[in-house]
């Protein structure tokens, strides 16, 4: 295999060049889970859209060496600073470290078992560290024997994290909203505020999170209390909200993953499609009867994503479940479906809603120590540590 990987030279991508190639490669190789259906992205003729957004960021492609020069293989990875633990003193204050994460591996099927995936994953290493990151991730399903074999087997990854992807498809119609709740909108500097002050010590959080509220494609975030139409809960500031918080509450923020890539689930029988479109012609006609329609996810299709999902208080898991549906309320006609990512532990998981034929159990997230010689620190080798309740999934590498 190593022989077989030498026909292929290891460069940065071009997009002068190589752009359509790119698109080609991956569109050969379709993800998603197996039997008669797949699930296919389109990045919009932009094979760097999906780490364009990140801080740094570089693609790497395999393309075979001889007369005829053609892409077998790409892959891209990008590198930030995010949490890995925290100390505890008078206060918690986050434990930062530097990590590289990999995504998009792909190798034309007909360029398989040749040792190039391994080389691409090896040379973007080589570039992790030359940019100081001191971790790997990546993440996969589950069933995905293929990459699992390559990362664990080959790569000497370990298996990290299992978070869960949790997808609500949109209907036209509303859902309702406790007239017992309060939904309001954050200022980009006060959601930043209580982000960094409350959650910058869950794993993976983000250094540069105000690059993320800054973005284009940051929708908002939203904060739920208890409160109503007839006495509504006004917004106190973060100082206030944090010195002396309601007894429960819950915030998310949204991302709109339509700017970056559209999804198409390929492969459906005919009679599967006719169901669906059938409940949404039902849907539409009477939407009084709040009919749960299947979208078109037949066709190119936007997602929002959901990020940032936190807060405390015995009811916090149901205003969670509240920020949802008016989040569902605010896509319609714009997404789709509403996704998540939470941790297998997350304590507000419970009330997220979500379809489980369109969810995913339990992800797979592996790890890898980059480099041996960096200082143990406080929390030792991140990869051996047990995982927290929460976990915060950065919308720029969804």
């Amino acid at each position: 295999m190593e022989e077989e990987a030498r026909r292929v030279t290891i460069r940065e991508y071009d997009p002068e060049t190589d752009r359509s190639q790119a698109e080609a490669v991956d569109r050969m190789c379709e993800v998603g889970p197996s039997g008669e259906t797949s699930l296919y992205t389109d990045l919009l003729g932009d094979p760097l859209a999906r780490v364009r957004h990140s801080p740094a960021y570089l693609m790497l492609v395999a393309e075979s060496n001889g007369p005829a020069k053609q892409l077998v293989g790409l892959i891209r990875g990008c590198v930030k600073t995010v949490t890995c633990g925290k100390k505890t003193h008078r206060k918690e204050t986050p434990i930062y470290t530097k990590v590289g994460y990999i995504l998009g591996l792909r190798v034309s099927p007909t360029h398989r078992r040749m040792g190039i995936g391994l080389h691409l994953v090896r040379r973007m290493e080589s570039w992790f560290r030359q940019k100081g990151a001191e971790y790997a991730y990546m993440a996969t399903e589950k069933d995905n024997e293929a990459s699992i074999r390559l990362f664990t087997g080959r790569c000497g990854y370990s298996k990290f994290r299992t978070p869960s992807i949790l997808v609500q498809p949109v209907f036209s119609h509303r859902l309702s909203i406790s007239r017992h709740v309060s939904i309001l909108r954050l200022p980009v500097r006060d959601a930043e505020s209580l982000y960094r002050r409350r959650f910058s010590t869950t794993e993976f959080f983000p250094r540069d999170f105000d690059a993320i509220l800054s973005n284009p494609l940051y929708l908002g975030t939203f904060l739920a209390v208890t409160g109503s139409t007839s006495d509504p809960y006004r917004w106190p500031g973060v100082d206030s909200f944090l010195g002396y918080p309601p007894e429960s509450w819950a915030v998310a923020s949204v991302w709109d993953c339509g700017g970056v890539f559209r999804l198409e689930v390929r492969g459906a029988s005919r009679a599967r499609r006719l169901i669906a479109a059938i409940s949404r012609k039902i849907d539409r006609a009477a939407k009084w009867a709040r009919v749960p329609a299947v979208p078109d996810l037949f066709r190119p299709f936007s997602v929002w994503f959901l990020f940032g999902i936190g807060g405390e208080g015995e009811e916090a898991a149901e205003m969670a479940g509240e920020i949802c549906r008016h989040v569902h309320n605010m896509a319609r006609g714009r997404a789709a479906a509403v996704a998540a990512e939470v941790a297998a532990c997350e304590p507000l998981r419970s009330g997220i809603p979500h379809w489980r034929r369109l969810s995913c159990a339990e992800d797979l997230w592996c790890a890898k120590r980059l480099a041996e010689e960096y200082s143990d620190g406080v929390v030792g080798d991140w990869t051996n540590s047990a995982p927290g309740k929460s976990i915060f999934v950065d919308p720029r590498e969804v």
